[in-house]
């Protein structure tokens, strides 16, 4: 994935109103307005948010006639998990090795000071 595409993802998911509403979005599409009345935020407030959601790539809108209908689209989040689970694995890897070392030196210590 793309730094600026990230940053988008990131920042995206980053506010609360926002992670609700895609969490709405992950059990079914909805329309704007049916969206809005969840929050407790003005139908102008909740554009704003969804047009921030939009253009991280996190939901589709499709028009029906008078109505905006909204629909999840999680893969840049799936992009940003496989980001995030590479450097879990690197910290993993790490915090391993640092556990063998702790362990060696206990085992060298307990060899030369046996109680």
């Amino acid at each position: 994935m793309e730094g600026h595409r990230l940053d988008q993802v990131f920042g995206a998911v980053s506010d609360s109103t926002r992670r609700a509403i895609l969490a709405r979005l992950a059990s079914s599409e909805a329309r704007v307005t049916e969206l809005a009345e969840a929050f407790p935020i003005s139908l102008n407030s909740t554009s704003k948010h969804i047009r921030v959601l939009e253009r991280a790539g996190l939901v589709r809108r499709e028009v029906r006639g008078r109505d905006h209908v909204l629909s999840l689209n999680a893969g840049p989040l799936e992009e940003a998990s496989a980001w995030i689970e590479h450097y879990r694995r690197f910290w993993d890897d790490r915090l391993a090795a640092l556990d063998t070392f702790i362990q060696t030196k206990r085992e060298q210590t307990h060899r030369r000071n046996p109680r």
